[in-house]
């Protein structure tokens, strides 16, 4: 079966779930402070521990040789999203500043990690703990500075010390030394692992729910960040890293990665920074709920043609 089919089939799954979520939110079973609390979860534990016990496998020298290709893929793909974002937004757009974050920035680690992992397995998360490390870096820095609107470098020591990047090396240092743990800690680990699919998308469907999806479509902007997000970024990335010798699982988990919908992270800072927090939710929604047509779409093309 195509990557696209097995795309295809794995959203519908996280749909369902997408849609418990929503059911969920209308009934009060997970309100707006919930969907905060259940998100700082996710991101803070449950990712991180997954992203470490991707690297719990037997050192390969092939699977180190393609996570340093996936390191340069992924810095091709943000190298050519950030630039391409401010041709494709015009700066007059009352949103340019959230639209061209929204262009650039994925939810690769709530879309990507689930999808990446019922694909390809360890091995996928694995090469795509490369793009989730240049993700935190950027967003916390170049991200970052584009929505306040000024310069400020210290981001960059919450980038380094984000639970992503911090599981990210320590993975690392597991996987090059051969170092396993023990039994029991290991089937902790791995039930916690196991809870990502389930609970970003029950956080997603909360999500989508607290938005009025139908007057999100009414703007114009909405269908800009929906092109350049869904269809040309992860068009743009994979052209780039098609030419290259890398491994063809690679290519494929970073152009995932860029075809994700718009990161949740886009949502925090306009809320902190007053910086149209509605209107962010409204692509994320927008985006989540439309990559179930793209995500499969691209993902099929791309892998007919490698």
């Amino acid at each position: 079966m195509g990557a696209g089919l097995i795309i295809g089939k794995q959203i519908l799954i996280m749909f369902i779930i997408l849609v418990l979520g929503v059911i969920c939110n209308l009934r009060g079973l997970i309100t707006k402070d919930g969907t905060k609390s259940l998100s700082i979860v996710e991101l803070n534990i449950v990712n991180p521990v997954l992203i470490f016990m991707s690297y719990q496998t037997d050192y390969e020298p092939a699977l180190m040789k393609g996570l340093l290709w996936a390191f340069a893929l992924s810095a091709i793909s943000f190298a050519a999203a950030i630039p391409f974002s401010m041709m494709f937004v015009p700066k007059k757009s009352r949103y340019s500043v959230i639209q061209r974050f929204s262009v650039v920035y994925s939810n690769c680690g709530f879309m990507g990690i689930p999808l990446i992992n019922n694909i390809y397995g360890s091995n996928g998360v694995l090469y795509l703990t490369a793009y989730i490390t240049l993700f935190n870096l950027l967003v916390w820095t170049h991200g970052y500075m584009m929505m306040k609107g000024k310069r400020d470098f210290s981001t960059l020591i919450k980038a380094l010390l984000s639970p992503s990047v911090i599981a990210t090396v320590l993975g690392f240092i597991f996987y090059v030394t051969n170092l396993r743990l023990p039994e029991i800690p290991y089937k902790a680990m791995d039930y916690i692992s196991a809870m990502n699919t389930p609970l970003a998308m029950l956080i997603a469907g909360a999500t989508v729910a607290q938005t009025n999806i139908l007057k999100a479509f009414k703007g114009i902007e909405i269908y800009r960040v929906c092109a350049g997000k869904l269809i040309i970024v992860p068009a743009l990335t994979f052209a780039l890293v098609w030419l290259t010798p890398a491994p063809d699982i690679v290519k494929m988990v970073v152009t995932i990665a860029a075809a994700c919908p718009v990161a949740t992270t886009g949502t925090m800072f306009a809320i902190t920074m007053d910086r149209h927090p509605q209107k962010c939710s409204e692509f994320f929604a927008v985006t989540t709920v439309l990559s179930g047509l793209t995500l499969p779409l691209v993902t099929m093309v791309c892998d007919k043609l490698l």
